[in-house]
């Protein structure tokens, strides 16, 4: 079968905390992680939206972005927040067709700008990012509250 991309659904909720884990195995970042109030949120479409690549009923990955206000974009931009893909299905383009349903969400939502941070253990997908038209724009500065 081929891999489908939609949005998530309260019903994902589990598989998609276990993605979740996969990608922060990746950094030393614990934030109290998996919040289901944040998954609802972000499964109502408010202030973002959850993407999920599905084959044979069975999640791959998925995707989170944000909708974020800004006075120099007259509106809205959006963010990618996550984007990871389960091991056993990488090579199969899930996570370019994850990417590519959050450029047109944001774009149908009317976002001026997407953007995406790289980490130091994500600079390896810079790659990857710039396939889809991504250009490096400058350093992030970061305080944990």
């Amino acid at each position: 079968m081929s891999v489908s991309i939609r949005l998530a659904g309260s019903a994902d909720l589990s598989k998609c905390s276990e993605l979740l884990n996969i990608l922060v195995g990746a950094s030393a970042n614990d934030h109290g992680l998996f919040d289901s109030g944040t998954f609802n949120e972000l499964i109502s479409k408010a202030r973002g939206c959850l993407v999920v690549a599905e084959e044979d009923g069975d999640l791959l990955g998925m995707a989170s972005i944000s909708f974020n206000l800004a006075l120099r974009y007259n509106g809205e931009y959006c963010q990618l927040e996550e984007l990871v893909v389960d091991p056993k299905a990488r090579g199969k383009n899930v996570g370019g067709l994850l990417l590519e349903e959050t450029i047109s969400l944001a774009k149908a939502r009317g976002c001026k700008e997407f953007g995406l941070y790289l980490l130091e253990s994500t600079k390896h997908n810079e790659p990857f990012y710039a396939k889809y038209g991504f250009i490096n724009v400058g350093l992030e500065m970061r305080q944990t509250l």
